[in-house]
């Protein structure tokens, strides 16, 4: 890392939507011990206007070249096409930080594979609060794990789990629940919206015993989600309204900040939480 070597660690971006065109503009501006090397995406030779408008424009490359020119590689892409950014940074030894926290679910390999390559894959609090304290509780004993997402209905279009069902989320007039059950199904139904029941169910009890409920609501304008955690140290709730970001509404503002406060932790001599 930079305090032991001097020099910045290498950042590398895989994607450019909502969460990393925000990510690019706040590196481009200075983040100690971090320099922005390079961004990832499907088609390296397409036009990239806003990527002109930095004060030092990043190498370009294709999602599975960025782990070769990074240190630390950070997937903000569909998840679609998770596998073509994390398993060549977690091969190649990296800092992985995805955002796509759902994709981890299914894939306990990249664990593996990093215990093997001296990888490490740092899962940022996102869009939920909390994390810290349900870590620390699953010390201990967890008895249940039970979150409530709701979300303005646009922020819900185009979820995998409403294929062929005939759900008019325009049409709304009163909440509707969609989904209940276990964080695992509900992560693939919802793969955009719900990346927050993931990382909940990896600091806690896991995706098959973590329960949720995903709910579309005409009457809120912000992403939220309530998580009761019952265990043998505390009882927690919590509640968080995330603002959804102008760019893409599945998406809330914080989402990229925790990132970005994920990254600025690597380097600092302080580190605040678990």
């Amino acid at each position: 890392m930079s305090s032991n070597t001097g020099k910045p660690l290498k950042v590398g971006i895989g994607g450019l939507g909502a969460i990393g065109g925000a990510l690019v503009r706040h590196l481009d501006d200075g983040l100690e011990g971090l320099s922005l090397a390079a961004v990832a995406v499907r088609d390296p030779d397409k036009d990239r206007p806003d990527l002109a408008e930095l004060k030092t424009r990043p190498e370009i490359v294709s999602l599975g070249e960025l782990a070769s020119v990074a240190d630390v590689v950070v997937e903000c892409a569909p998840a679609a096409v998770f596998d073509e950014i994390a398993v060549p940074a977690v091969d190649a030894g990296r800092i992985f930080v995805p955002a796509s926290v759902g994709a981890l679910m299914d894939r306990p390999h990249l664990t593996e594979k990093a215990r093997e390559t001296g990888a490490k894959i740092i899962v940022p609090t996102g869009a939920l609060l909390g994390l810290d304290a349900v870590r620390a509780a699953a010390e201990g004993q967890v008895h249940s794990v039970r979150m409530v997402t709701r979300k303005p209905p646009g922020g819900l279009k185009g979820a995998p789990f409403l294929d062929g069902k005939d759900i008019d989320l325009d049409g709304l007039t009163e909440p509707l629940k969609l989904y209940t059950g276990p964080a695992r199904d509900g992560v693939k139904g919802f793969p955009a919206n719900v990346n927050v029941a993931a990382a909940l169910s990896l600091a806690g009890i896991g995706p098959d015993k973590t329960e949720i409920e995903i709910w579309a609501d005409p009457g809120i304008t912000r992403n939220t989600h309530r998580i009761i955690v019952e265990s043998d140290s505390a009882r927690l709730e919590m509640t968080i309204e995330n603002i959804p970001s102008k760019e893409n509404p599945r998406t809330g503002r914080i989402t990229a900040l925790s990132i970005l406060a994920t990254l600025r932790a690597l380097t600092s001599p302080l580190k605040v939480g678990t």
